[in-house]
């Protein structure tokens, strides 16, 4: 007989990280949705076509073409421009279930963005060392991009 242990550690997965972006609610939110969907890429720079389905039900994927790609979740929650919430597998192909929550609140002239990713399941480890430095990209990319917006805002003014 054959027994392994399994600690509730080993399956568990819990990011927490604050955002803060000199940018309006909006212009953060907006750049979120991009950077989520067509203007996703790998923090190599590498594009990455996903879509994103921004309403209730709404889905997170991967496109390859030809109605061939990867799913990553559903949108549980929306409510423009405070509240992003996805359940979904991501890019964890094998039993897992995750929770991406963000949450946007106007602080100090600027944008908060407090986000959580929880999953549970059988979390590879490749994925569990990688998981931090991909939503350090997408995350910086959103500041990047909220901010650039709202430069080219004032000096179109």
């Amino acid at each position: 007989m054959i027994s392994t242990a399994t600690r509730i550690e080993d399956l568990t997965l819990n990011i927490t990280e604050e955002i803060r972006v000199r940018a309006s609610l909006d212009a953060t939110f907006a750049a979120l949705l991009e950077q989520l969907g067509p203007q996703n890429d790998t923090p190599d720079g590498k594009p990455m076509p996903m879509k994103i389905e921004a309403w209730p039900g709404g889905r997170w994927y991967r496109d390859l073409g030809d109605g061939n790609g990867h799913f990553w979740g559903v949108v549980q929650a929306i409510k423009r421009p405070t509240l992003l919430e996805i359940t979904g597998p991501l890019f964890m192909s094998y039993p897992v279930v995750s929770n991406v929550q963000y949450r946007l609140s106007e602080k100090d002239g600027g944008t908060l963005i407090t986000f959580h990713h929880t999953a549970l399941g059988l979390i590879e480890e490749d994925h569990r060392k990688g998981v931090t430095t991909g939503w350090g990209h997408i995350h910086a990319s959103v500041r990047k991009r909220a901010e650039a917006a709202r430069s080219r805002g004032a000096t179109s003014q």
